[in-house]
C-alpha cells in the first residue's frame, strides 16, 4: 500500500518551524526513485477519467511531484509563485493566511482561457494556499478538474475550504 510505504519515509519534525507544529518533512520521499515513481503512478490511477488540459504547482514543493506528474501525463506544468518571482506578465492573488498574509503570482499567458487544470502541491493544510491557486486558475477563464496534494491534514479542514472549486480531492495519505 502506498500509504504505508509514505508514512515509513515522510519525517514528523516536532516544534517547526515553531513550538507546537509537528512538521510533516515530505524530502525523503526524494531520496528514493523507485518511491516517486509510485507516487506518480498512483496520482495517475486516481485521476484516471478526470479532463486534465494542464498541472500547475505551487511554489514551492508542488514543484516536485507537479513536474513529474505532468512530465508523465505530457501536459504543460504551469508554476505558481510568490509575487516578483515571475518574469514577464502574471495575474496575482493576495490572500490571508493565520497570522498575516501572502501574495502568489501566474503567468497569464501560461494556460488557454477554458482549460481544465489540476492544481497540486505536496500538502493540504487549511486550504488557504490551495484556494488562492484557484483563485487565481478561476480568474484566467479556466476550470479547476482536481486537486492532488501527497499528504492532506486532515484534522485542519482544508478540503472543506477547497470543496467549493471541485469535488476531485485526491491526497495519498493523511494524518
Amino acid at each position: 500500500m502506498i500509504q504505508e510505504k509514505l508514512d515509513k519515509v515522510i519525517r514528523t519534525i516536532p516544534n517547526f518551524p515553531k513550538d507546537g507544529i509537528s512538521f510533516k518533512d515530505i524530502t525523503p520521499l526524494l531520496l528514493d526513485a523507485s518511491l516517486t515513481n509510485n507516487i506518480i503512478d498512483e496520482f495517475i490511477i486516481k485521476l484516471e477519467g478526470v479532463k486534465i488540459d494542464a498541472i500547475v504547482g505551487v511554489e514551492s514543493r508542488g514543484f516536485l511531484f507537479g513536474f513529474l506528474l505532468a512530465n508523465k501525463m505530457e501536459i504543460p506544468f504551469v508554476p505558481i509563485r510568490k509575487v516578483g518571482k515571475l518574469p514577464g506578465e502574471t495575474l496575482q492573488y493576495k490572500y490571508d493566511l493565520e497570522y498575516g498574509s501572502a501574495e502568489v503570482e501566474i503567468h497569464k499567458n501560461d494556460v488557454q482561457k477554458g482549460w481544465n487544470i489540476l492544481i497540486h502541491d505536496d500538502l493540504l493544510a487549511t486550504g488557504g494556499t490551495a484556494s488562492a491557486a484557484a483563485e487565481l486558475v478561476l480568474r484566467l477563464g479556466c476550470k479547476v478538474s482536481a486537486f492532488t496534494f501527497v499528504v492532506n491534514l486532515d484534522f485542519l479542514n482544508g478540503k472543506k475550504e477547497i470543496k467549493e472549486y471541485t469535488n476531485n480531492i485526491i491526497s495519498l495519505i493523511e494524518y
